[in-house]
């Protein structure tokens, strides 16, 4: 993505102006959003770029939307210097500790989507083709943005103008209370149906750009959503019909090529990171701790002669911090078949060992992500893998998801994604079995598929057991992570005390404490 490099600087430009501003309910007077901007077509491809770079920054945002709660992730620190989000956030989701920033930053890109459309359906230089294309664009993404506040908070408030960047706006009259989540479903429909007819079957070829097939595929996940959590059971037709339509992509057969191998033919969508460009350090939370990890520990626990670690996987040679801030559980990496190839592409595991006994006994087990490593570029590790948001494995477990609903026999799909993690020779193949079975064995592909790839959470609130849903912990499964009778509410977050400050319309999350004045 060299023409990010190219444009930066327009980037700063126009979409920082309001990034100080969290909230939004001010504009700077001498903010871009007049007609002396959008007078050539070069400057509307650079803005839609420079919303494509603001989704890109948000790539940890929807890592922690979408799985950090997933139940997957450690508690517990297993390095003296390693914190834990996941356990603060579970403890402290208050709204003075809400856990996220106003509306989980999301507004801010929202708003520069709604100038876009608003510029855009003004402008007359443009040919129709271009037009439709970057509406195509705007409308999905916008959809994009507000599906994870969808999930996210339930409803919230739905503002589709560009009215708060004017230059000297009305702060009264711009205060805006949340909408039900009915209409904040609604609204993502309607923007999927506007970028799809904006597209038509024009099929954009940049995998790091919005095209036609990623609307297609957020429509499937819309329309699933919107099936399994709210019962609407006509939209499973609808979610299959997208997910059909998109064609052309196929799974690769080495997994770790998912990832390494930039925008492969498995990729539908995703997030571009590139050496000397933008790189995804975050990756770097989740590896070992160099000074309190070399030497004390051991790749097995059968050798009592074989040296100490030191840095198998060369994080000396580093970009980025390299001390660990997160986890996953041993468990995960344990629920792994040993001839699954996403195993060992996705984790390193290593074990501390007590060798003053006989025989020696295993003290720690651990592991670190290394699903997204990254490359050594002059000696130096960059963290440049691309993040996918959609791709063709999501694709087929979905619709599997979608069969298994309506009644039917998941296998041809579940079977597709089985036979490549185990390399064509899966040693227990798919036996079609109860819906509830049947449910389970697709989301453990899930889990093993789409570690770090934001998710897990939404997986676990979407897919069910029975009538309940996969996040409230029961003894039919072991993926729960609250309590039905007394946490049920915290499927949604608070929102904090600084929205009020803004907007006093807004009311609280249901289920958390309002001291609102």
């Amino acid at each position: 993505m060299k023409k990010y490099i190219k444009i930066f600087g327009v980037i700063v430009s126009l979409l920082g102006a309001t990034s100080c501003n969290k909230s939004l309910d001010i504009a700077p007077e001498d903010y871009f959003a007049d007609v002396n901007y959008w007078q050539t077509e070069t400057q509307v491809d650079n803005f839609m770029t420079g919303i494509h770079s603001q989704l890109r920054g948000q790539q940890f945002q929807l890592f922690r939307l979408g799985e950090l709660r997933g139940g997957a992730l450690i508690t517990i620190p297993t390095f003296p210097v390693s914190l834990s989000e996941v356990n603060s956030i579970e403890n402290s989701m208050t709204e003075v500790t809400p856990g996220l920033g106003a509306w989980a930053g999301f507004m801010n890109p929202i708003l520069q989507i709604n100038l876009f459309i608003e510029k855009v359906n003004t402008i007359t230089f443009l040919s129709d083709s271009k037009k439709s294309t970057l509406l195509g664009q705007a409308h999905g993404l916008r959809a994009f943005y507000y599906f994870h506040l969808l999930r996210t908070y339930g409803g919230v408030p739905l503002r589709t103008s560009a009215d708060v960047l004017n230059s000297r706006p009305d702060q009264v009259a711009l205060r805006l209370a949340r909408s039900t989540e009915e209409e904040t479903l609604a609204l993502v429909k309607t923007d999927i149906a506007k970028s799809l007819e904006n597209f038509g079957n024009v099929q954009g070829s940049n995998k790091a750009y919005w095209t036609l097939n990623a609307t297609r595929m957020l429509k499937g996940e819309v329309f699933l959503w919107s099936a399994k959590v709210y019962g609407t059971n006509t939209d499973l037709a609808e979610a299959k019909t997208a997910l059909e339509a998109v064609s052309g992509y196929s799974l690769l057969p080495n997994f770790a090529n998912v990832i390494k191998t930039k925008r492969n033919a498995e990729i539908i969508f995703t997030l571009p990171f590139q050496f000397n460009e933008a790189e995804a350090s975050a990756s770097a939370a989740f590896l070992y701790d160099l000074p309190n990890f070399s030497g004390l520990y051991f790749k097995d626990t059968v050798s009592s002669t074989a040296e100490a670690l030191v840095d198998p996987l060369v994080l000396q040679q580093t970009s980025a911090q390299t001390i660990q801030r997160y986890g996953y559980k041993y468990q995960l990496f344990q629920s792994f078949n040993l001839n699954d190839q996403r195993r060992n592409a996705t984790f390193y595991d290593f074990y501390a060992l007590d060798r003053s006994v006989a025989p020696q006994r295993v003290t720690v087990r651990n592991i670190v992500l290394t699903k997204f490593l990254g490359t050594i570029n002059n000696n130096i590790r960059n963290y440049t893998d691309d993040w996918p948001i959609y791709r063709e494995a999501d694709r087929l477990l979905m619709l599997a998801e979608i069969a298994n609903a309506q009644g039917e026999n998941p296998q041809s799909y579940i079977q597709l994604v089985r036979n490549r993690a185990f390399n064509g020779t899966d040693p227990i193949p798919f036996v079609n079995g109860t819906k509830d079975a049947n449910e389970i064995a697709i989301f453990e592909e899930r889990m093993k598929e789409f570690v770090w790839e934001g998710k897990r959470w939404y997986d676990i609130r979407r897919m069910k057991f029975g009538n309940n849903p996969l996040v409230f912990q029961s003894s039919n499964h072991p993926y729960g992570v609250l309590n039905q009778a007394t946490e049920a509410y915290k499927v949604l977050w608070p929102i904090g005390r600084d929205v009020w400050t803004n907007d006093p319309l807004v009311d609280q999350t249901p289920g958390y404490e309002t001291t609102k004045p």
